[in-house]
């Protein structure tokens, strides 16, 4: 089979600033948008900026109707009930106000209400039929609350196949909002707890893109409408994933130690933003693919800081709990870029022998997980050797990111990585 020998940038349109906010009236009106759906966190209806959305919105007269049946982990039946009221409501623009859960609801509401279809059509396969999305769909804007899944700026839209114990999406770029409003006043109300999930959500997100397959060895499509949105680590991606892994270092362990460190909070926004546009073009692979089961299947673990009454891994903890024993595995296949991403996240490389690289990158992460109090690996959150062949048999539904691992992880290496997840110090 013949590699693919190009790559394909989907920039992301965002505006970063203090105040930003406020302005979301006025994009709309440039839009011609006649009737909103305001798709927002139940947390955060009656929040500061909850507030300040909804006086831009009547300022700027836009009809809207608001939608806040938000699930802090989405599930289909979630992301129909939204579809449900978007088609009832006919909507023509989308502003989702909140964390990943929202926009990304925000999102399967906007596709479904735009391309009606039976709901596992557009489900990423093999859970799902795997079809693109046939067209562009009607204008979003995301204002994100959380510094972490940068789904203001990608194509994917996550949620939890319930009766499959696992966590699956859709993925294309016409998903993308038109526009993510990044201020950095809208996480002054985050927790300390999430602020940390979140933030290493961030980490995760740079680290896989970087260190993922590059663009040229995977296989070239048949048409370039074919060419998937995660394509591989390519020059471009980089770029973005190397300077949010720096501002991770420089603004993470601040911002959760300090609420009030405003300049620390909007860093970790802007690099959610910087990211999520590294992650979208180039993609995710092992900790994240590994993720989903471990979130899906969860059964009685109650996070610090989550509002929440059911059992509940967040999404950046059943990430970050896979990511050293993944770095020890995929460094052989390039020392030096596991070495450099380890440089970007405050380790120090010095006379570091490449046979080490994997060592240092998964000590730093680790170092940093100390710090910011997360579980000490999968027994911390319920679950043991026992569970091993149902996480490892969730994690093998997850083609579309298992694929872009730099090396092949079959049954028998998921099965060693989650045995190495169990305890990390």
């Amino acid at each position: 089979m013949q590699n693919d020998t190009a790559f394909q940038m989907a920039a992301s349109n965002i505006r970063f600033g203090i105040g930003t906010t406020a302005e979301v009236g006025m994009d709309l009106q440039s839009m011609q948008a006649k009737r909103v759906m305001l798709v927002i966190d139940p947390a955060l209806v009656d929040s500061p900026t909850g507030l300040i959305v909804r006086q831009s919105l009547q300022s700027s007269r836009i009809p809207f109707e608001q939608f806040a049946d938000i699930s802090v982990e989405p599930t289909a039946s979630s992301f129909q009930a939204a579809t449900a009221a978007a088609v009832e409501g006919r909507f023509d623009a989308f502003v989702a106000v909140g964390g990943g859960s929202t926009i990304d609801t925000a999102k399967a509401a906007n596709l479904y209400s735009t391309h009606p279809a039976d709901f596992f059509d557009y489900v990423n396969a093999p859970i799902g039929r795997g079809l693109a999305v046939p067209g562009p769909l009607k204008p979003l804007i995301a204002l994100p609350t959380t510094a972490g899944t940068g789904s203001e700026t990608t194509g994917v839209a996550i949620f939890d196949c319930v009766d499959r114990h696992a966590k699956t999406g859709i993925s294309h770029r016409f998903l993308k909002p038109t526009l993510g409003i990044i201020d950095p006043e809208n996480t002054k109300m985050l927790p300390p707890a999430v602020a940390a999930a979140s933030g290493l959500d961030v980490l995760s997100h740079a680290l896989e893109s970087f260190t993922a397959i590059p663009f040229n060895q995977r296989p070239k499509p048949t048409s370039p409408a074919l060419r998937p949105a995660y394509q591989g680590a390519n020059p471009i991606s980089d770029i973005w994933a190397l300077r949010a892994l720096e501002i991770v270092n420089e603004s993470l362990v601040r911002a959760f130690r300090d609420s009030s460190d405003d300049e620390a909070r909007g860093q970790m926004l802007l690099a959610a933003a910087i990211a999520g546009i590294g992650f979208g073009n180039a993609g995710v692979h092992l900790p994240h693919a590994m993720s989903y089961p471990v979130a899906g299947m969860v059964r009685n673990f109650r996070p610090t800081g989550y509002d929440v009454d059911h059992a509940l891994v967040p999404h950046g903890i059943s990430v970050i709990l896979h990511t050293p024993a993944v770095a020890r595995f995929t460094a052989p296949t390039s020392p030096s870029r596991h070495l450099r991403a380890a440089q970007a996240l405050g380790a120090d490389t010095t006379d570091v022998s490449p046979d080490d690289a994997g060592e240092v990158l998964a000590g730093r992460v680790v170092e940093l997980m100390k710090i910011l109090e997360m579980p000490n690996g999968l027994n911390a959150v319920g679950y043991s050797n026992e569970d091993i062949p149902a996480l490892v048999s969730g994690t093998l539904q997850q083609q579309r990111i298992t694929q872009l691992s730099p090396i092949e992880a079959r049954e028998s290496e998921l099965r060693d990585l989650f045995q190495q997840s169990m305890t990390l110090w």
